[in-house]
């Protein structure tokens, strides 16, 4: 499954040239054309999905085989000190485009770049009350 509009499915058709890192026939990965950090990757499934919650267990399970070499890889041939794996769903989350997509960003001690993670705490028996409509939910899919 293909969107004729999407940059990402044109990419992975081949229809638009990439830094290509690796590929198989569930995933490819590239070169980031606009870079959080040198040696910023994008790990992309082949088919289209909009949010990773669309994507069906045993695609998800064929393209997140390659997070960990790709970390690795990443870590080793940048030297950097770490990296983040990010992942967005939908345009309150910063997806830019409407195709599943991973992250692998170099990080180092002083970078630029930043997170707001404004972590707070629950209220009392509130965590409880979200675990138990959740678990719920998780139950109505048979997970």
């Amino acid at each position: 499954m293909k969107d004729s509009d999407c940059i990402f499915c044109k990419i992975a058709g081949g229809d638009i040239p990439c830094t290509k890192l690796l590929e198989d026939d569930a995933a490819i990965a590239f070169l980031d054309i606009g870079p959080l950090a040198e040696g910023h990757v994008l790990l992309i499934p082949k088919h289209h999905y909009v949010t990773v919650d669309q994507m069906p267990p045993d695609v998800a399970a064929a393209v997140l085989k390659h997070l960990p070499a790709l970390g690795r890889a990443v870590q080793s041939a940048v030297g950097c000190e770490g990296f983040n794996i990010l992942q967005n769903n939908g345009p309150v989350a910063h997806q830019v485009v409407g195709h599943v997509h991973f992250h692998i960003i170099p990080r180092n001690s002083g970078d630029e770049f930043r997170f707001n993670w404004p972590a707070g705490l629950y209220p009392k028996g509130r965590i409880e009350q979200l675990a138990e409509a959740i678990r719920k939910e998780l139950a109505t899919r048979n997970l």
